[in-house]
């Protein structure tokens, strides 16, 4: 099943995506809680609830504005570095310098805003004023169901709801300039998300592939095989003494070929386009501006 959020006579609905990608259903939900976008579905099922009945006749996709599928996040989202080999390489001598004395003991995880995530087709704004060296991160985003605290890699899937495709815009020079990387990763805009959710029962995001173009140049291009930690490991680590909670996001990596890691770096400017496209899930486009 794909869910997702969308705008339509200027309000904010919730739907269910046809497998061909070409219509959406609305679902009955009060205005209040389409505001909140598939959050809202994921925490009724999480209670043993049922999807709500549609609202109408399904719609084409292309008179509808795609929204980010959980446009407010209830938290900050989960995000890892480092977690793709090829990609821990290429930047080894700058972002991860400082992590080579034993590179795979523990995932590196930090975190972006909620603030900063929009939509799959919306602009993303440079900020100049701040930053000249703006970079892509294409990247697998679970979407946590069931809720738990010390969830074992054994449980894990279990509590997967579904995926979505991230792209982690980060300030590289924001980035290492503070040593630490909140700061040049949550920057508004800077997480385009979408376009909808797959749910678990429809795609194993164990096994898909992750590519990115930028202008239509292709730059990256992975399987999510090749992940150093794998997405069991990956929220049994985030769980150890924290509680998830459904509609919690975890985006697991970017593959190899980011714009820091070219000789020289091949930052991104105003004008530039990113598509990142994950097999079985879908695209999204963003323009910088």
């Amino acid at each position: 099943m794909r869910l997702a959020t969308y705008f339509a006579a200027g309000q904010r609905h919730v739907g269910i995506v046809s497998a061909d990608g070409q219509t959406v259903t609305p679902l009955a939900l009060p205005r209040a809680q389409a505001e909140l976008g598939v959050l809202t579905l994921i925490e009724a099922l999480s209670q043993g609830q049922s999807l709500p009945e549609a609202a109408g006749a399904a719609v084409p996709l292309s008179s509808v504005q795609l929204d980010a599928p959980i446009p407010h996040p209830r938290r900050n989202v989960f995000c890892v570095g480092r977690n793709y080999h090829a990609h821990a390489r290429e930047l080894q001598a700058s972002v991860f310098k400082d992590n080579d004395a034993n590179p795979e003991a523990w995932p590196i995880v930090f975190t972006k805003v909620p603030e900063c995530v929009v939509g799959p087709f919306d602009e993303v704004r440079v900020p100049t004023e701040v930053s000249t060296e703006i970079d892509y991160e294409a990247e697998l985003c679970v979407v946590i169901g069931k809720g738990g605290r010390n969830i074992s890699r054994a449980e894990a899937l279990s509590h997967v709801f579904g995926y979505t495709v991230v792209n982690d815009v980060t300030a590289r020079d924001v980035q290492m300039r503070h040593q630490q990387w909140d700061l040049g990763k949550s920057f508004d805009t800077f997480c385009p998300m979408g376009p909808w959710i797959v749910t678990a029962d429809e795609l194993d995001g164990t096994r898909t592939r992750v590519r990115c173009w930028v202008n239509e140049e292709l730059r990256q291009d992975g399987p999510t095989e090749n992940m150093i930690f794998d997405i069991p490991t990956l929220i049994e680590t985030c769980s150890r003494g924290i509680t998830l909670f459904p509609g919690d996001l975890i985006a697991t990596g970017t593959p190899a070929g980011v714009g820091m890691g070219m000789k020289p770096p091949r930052y991104l400017k105003a004008g530039d386009v990113v598509r990142v496209e994950i097999d079985g899930l879908g695209r999204i486009e963003n323009r910088f501006v």
